[in-house]
């Protein structure tokens, strides 16, 4: 089963390092997609950004959603040092299918 690919404001983080899900960008996908959000539901989150060349190059990275009654919303524990660009998804894959 795919992870929900969800957006998320890398620069939103709560005191605990997690992606708050909160942001305008986020409710829509949610949405769009009809997701719920549940504890402990495998998430793959999405930021805008540029590559070298200034063209789109997504930053990904998967996360894991939970609710926090400190912050009283949805969160998402990522792995920070795991954050990468789509483009780098896409040479791994190209990398593979010619080796």
């Amino acid at each position: 089963m795919r992870k929900p690919r969800v957006y998320a404001d890398f620069q939103n983080a709560d005191a605990h390092g997690r992606l708050r899900l909160n942001c305008a960008g986020t409710a829509e996908d949610l949405s769009r997609q009809a997701i719920t959000l549940q504890d402990g539901m495998p998430l793959t989150l999405y930021s805008d950004d540029l590559g070298d060349n200034g063209q789109l190059d997504e930053l990904l990275v998967d996360g894991v959603a939970s609710f926090s009654a400190e912050e009283n919303c949805w969160v998402a524990t990522i792995d920070r040092s795991a954050i990468h660009h789509a483009s780098d998804e896409r040479a791994a894959r190209l990398g593979r299918a010619g080796g």
